[in-house]
């Protein structure tokens, strides 16, 4: 129920340099022998969500909070290949009933991007083309049998990118994005579990793999640049949520999220970003339909 437990491979990552924000999915890079590093402020709430395809609220969660501080940061080895990592904290909140919100630190993630090609594109633009590996680990070890409020899913995750951005001389872009993700096996705290109509005597649980696509369209003119993002993502299989149970690691979580940003690089100083954004999930399958506002600040230093 908790999209961000996969979506934050997306974590964005200003650049000062540019008014433009280098995430995982873009196609930008961070300049050579250029260091940066920041840190996001996360708040998303629902108080309705989707049990398999039927959408209902629960008065034993109410409205529930997830909120996060993640630290990010951003290298440049060469001019055609970047590394980025972040780690989350994260804390969870019931308005309603019984059950009690978790905290901790999350995940891990370690990038690397790499520029295949940058070429001119007919009299208009750039065209580029990048290819993303990406790795990610749990960082503590907090429980991921209480959905939804666990604070992730426990899983080790490998994940392969391939990017197209076309940057238009005139200021507009726009960029495609699609990602296959590998997840290992998550170890519950019990000797037995039950999912999808059937009963497995382990305390190890299948992880169905993810596949997840974004296009973004925005403009940069200076030091502001807004791009506006529609994303989707798809799990390979996982069952439902049984009707008046809680969800299940590895039920099927599928999404279509909006979501727009705006990024503004300080005339002084000039290596300081700042970063707002809002998403909403539209329409989904054992996720909450939650409303995300997002805040962060990102300095960058020049080696």
């Amino acid at each position: 129920m908790k999209a961000s437990s996969v979506r934050v491979l997306l974590v964005i990552v200003p650049l000062a340099a540019s008014a433009r924000a280098q995430t995982i999915d873009d196609g930008l890079l961070m300049p050579s022998g250029v260091l940066g590093t920041g840190s996001f402020y996360a708040h998303e709430s629902w108080s309705q969500y989707w049990e398999g395809t039927l959408k209902r609220d629960n008065g034993n969660i109410g409205t529930l909070t997830t909120q996060s501080v993640t630290w990010v940061a951003g290298y440049g080895v060469t001019d055609r290949l970047s590394v980025m990592a972040l780690l989350p904290y994260v804390w969870t909140r019931a308005s309603q009933g019984t059950l009690q919100g978790m905290h901790g630190v999350q995940d891990f993630t370690l990038a690397a991007k790499y520029r295949l090609l940058s070429t001119p594109f007919t009299e208009r633009g750039t065209l580029r083309a990048m290819v993303v590996g990406a790795a990610g680990i749990p960082a503590s070890n907090y429980v991921p049998d209480f959905l939804p409020l666990s604070i992730g899913l426990a899983s080790r995750r490998f994940s392969g990118r391939f990017t197209l951005n076309f940057q238009a001389y005139a200021g507009w872009f726009v960029t495609g994005s699609a990602a296959y993700t590998w997840r290992t096996k998550v170890t519950l705290d019990r000797p037995a579990y039950y999912t999808n109509g059937q009963l497995y005597l382990s305390n190890q649980v299948a992880m169905p793999n993810v596949v997840d696509y974004t296009v973004t369209a925005g403009y940069e003119h200076g030091r502001l640049c807004i791009p506006i993002s529609l994303s989707q993502q798809r799990t390979e299989g996982g069952g439902d949520i049984r009707r008046q149970d809680m969800p299940f690691v590895s039920n099927r979580m599928d999404w279509v999220r909006v979501d727009g940003r705006v990024i503004y690089t300080l005339p002084a100083p000039r290596e300081l970003s700042i970063r707002l954004g809002a998403s909403r999930i539209v329409s989904g399958r054992n996720v909450g339909q939650a409303t995300t506002l997002t805040s962060g600040l990102f300095y960058t230093l020049h080696l």
